[in-house]
C-alpha cells in the first residue's frame, strides 16, 4: 500500500458529499416508492412502517435510526456519528420534500428497481467515503468492514434480503421479486466500488 500522505476532506468536501449522497438516495427511494417496492436496511423498515401503518417515510426513517447512534458513537467515533446523524436528517427531510418539486407520472417497475438501486448505492458510497452513513445497518456493516475486513456489499445484501422477506405480507410476488433485484443492484454498486483500502481519503 502506498506510503503517500492520505488526503483529508475539507468541511466543504464533506458538506457537498452529504447533500449529494442524500439526494441520490432520496431519488432512488422515490422511484421505489412510486413502484411500490421495498429496499433493505432501516430504509426498508421505514417502508414497511409506511405501507403498513401509513407513517410518513421520512419520519419513520429518522425515528428507527435513533437507537443506532449509541453504537455508532461507541464503535465508530464522534465525527462519524455526527456526520451520520446529519445524513439521516438530510435524507428524512429530502424524501418528504422531493414530491413537492418532482412528480413522477410513470416509471416502469423494473427500471425503478435497477436504476433506483444503483442511485442508492452511488449515494451511499459518497457518504461512506466521507466517513458517514445512513445509520442503522450501515453502521454495523461499516464497522464489520473496517474491523473485520468483511465486504460491505456482501454483508449488506444478506441483511437486506432478510428485511425484504419480512416485508412479504405487504408486497405482491412481482413487487417482492423486483425489490430483491433492486437490493442486488444497490449492493452490486457497493461491492464493486467500496472495498477495503481502495479509497484512502478521510
Amino acid at each position: 500500500m502506498s506510503t503517500a500522505r492520505v488526503a483529508r476532506h475539507s468541511r466543504l468536501d464533506d458538506a457537498q458529499a452529504l447533500i449529494t449522497g442524500a439526494l441520490f438516495v432520496a431519488l432512488g427511494l422515490t422511484m421505489f416508492k412510486h413502484a411500490g417496492l421495498v429496499t433493505g436496511g432501516t430504509a426498508g423498515l421505514a417502508f414497511v412502517a409506511h405501507y403498513a401503518l401509513g407513517v410518513p417515510f421520512g419520519v419513520a426513517f429518522f425515528v428507527i435510526n435513533l437507537p443506532f447512534y449509541a453504537l455508532a458513537w461507541q464503535r465508530m467515533g464522534r465525527q462519524f456519528t455526527l456526520k451520520t446523524f446529519l445524513s439521516v436528517a438530510l435524507l428524512s427531510a429530502t424524501t418528504e420534500l422531493l414530491p413537492r418539486v418532482l412528480t413522477l407520472q410513470q416509471v416502469q417497475p423494473w427500471f425503478a428497481s435497477i436504476a433506483g438501486g444503483l442511485l442508492m448505492g452511488a449515494g451511499m458510497i459518497m457518504l461512506f467515503r466521507h466517513h458517514a452513513s445512513l445509520g442503522g445497518m450501515n453502521v454495523v456493516v461499516l464497522w464489520l468492514q473496517e474491523h473485520r475486513g468483511w465486504r460491505a456489499g456482501r454483508v449488506q445484501m444478506l441483511i437486506d434480503l432478510s428485511i425484504l422477506l419480512a416485508a412479504m405480507p405487504w408486497l405482491a410476488p412481482a413487487q417482492l421479486a423486483l425489490s430483491v433485484l433492486g437490493a442486488a443492484a444497490l449492493n452490486f454498486a457497493l461491492a464493486v466500488n467500496h472495498r477495503p483500502g481502495r479509497y484512502a481519503a478521510v
